[in-house]
């Protein structure tokens, strides 16, 4: 998020007049001091002030998104979340996988990890958003066992977006998915109080759906750098937590709401960097109690499975 702010107040700025230019004057140095979402949350943006933050928002993530993509299709880099679903549980219903990110990072390490993923789209160009036509997409065998008919689907990831993703637009006033970069507006949502409005409309509704009715059935977290701050979620996700779902949370700096769930919850586990006296190391918290572990870095996701996972 800090990154995305600074990336904000280096290009939005030259690109306003008027009433705009004036409120992008009061909302930058509140961006500085309290944070992005925090500014947007005290000042609303105009409707063509958030277009603007939507696609400069967009340019940033795709230009990032891009740079990782070239090195794991030229195989110079594997994704952390590729070598986490070698060790994962493959239901038969898919491993749901929830993200609040716009990037298709978490598609393309499903994929190269020989998974199918399901992000309720169906087809390449314009797909449409058509849940139980993706979902029939990776049926592979249908058998008829008494009166009952069975059938068997292709090992996948479901990938709910409530917030939206860089490959979702608007045609003909309906969401659709498409993986190029076309000159459009993206269906993404940004911090703020707007966010809350745009969450009730397609494809984001469904998404938010899917994804807390994943939470609802879920025997168990694990929680990759979310900050426990959307609205959206915590409905579902902080009371299932606090009513005693076992939760291991791995992040570089805990929120003050994480940090409120770790200590409060035994059945929170929660891991952050830490530095000590010098020594870098990671915070374990376990039953509420702080434990340094120095020289390992274990809430980074990738050395979390060289020291836990693998042999």
């Amino acid at each position: 998020m800090g990154a995305l702010a600074g990336y904000l107040q280096a290009n939005i700025g030259s690109d306003l007049v008027g009433h705009d230019k004036a409120l992008w004057a009061e909302l930058s140095p509140l961006i500085t001091a309290k944070g992005l979402e925090a500014a947007l949350l005290a000042i609303p943006p105009t409707a063509t002030l958030e277009s603007l933050i939507v696609a400069k928002t967009a340019e940033l993530i795709a230009q990032r998104e891009r740079e990782i993509v070239t090195e794991v299709f030229k195989k110079t880099r594997v994704l952390r979340f590729t070598k986490l679903l070698r060790h994962l549980l493959k239901p038969s219903t898919g491993v749901p996988v929830i993200t609040t990110n716009y990037d298709r990072l978490i598609e393309i390490a499903s994929e190269e990890a020989g998974l199918g993923v399901d992000t309720l789209f169906v087809g390449q160009f314009a797909g449409h958003l058509n849940e139980q036509e993706s979902r029939l997409s990776f049926c592979r065998d249908v058998s008829l066992k008494g009166k009952s008919v069975q059938f068997r689907y292709r090992d996948r990831v479901n990938v709910y977006k409530p917030h939206g993703s860089l490959d979702w637009y608007h045609r003909d006033g309906r969401p659709v998915s498409y993986a190029g970069d076309l000159p459009l507006p993206r269906l993404i949502i940004t911090p703020g109080l707007n966010k809350f409005r745009n969450g009730y409309e397609s494809p984001f509704d469904r998404h938010r759906e899917r994804a807390n009715g994943a939470i609802d059935k879920a025997r168990r977290f694990l929680v990759l750098g979310y900050g426990f701050n959307d609205d959206h979620l915590e409905t579902h996700l902080t009371p299932r937590i606090k009513g005693g779902i076992p939760t291991l949370l791995l992040t570089h700096t805990l929120s003050d709401n994480a940090l409120k769930l770790t200590q409060e919850l035994p059945n929170v586990i929660a891991i952050q960097h830490r530095s000590v006296s010098g020594d870098e190391g990671s915070s374990v918290y376990i039953d509420g109690t702080e434990h340094f572990v120095p020289d390992v870095a274990l809430w980074d996701l990738d050395v979390f499975i060289s020291e836990v996972l693998e042999p």
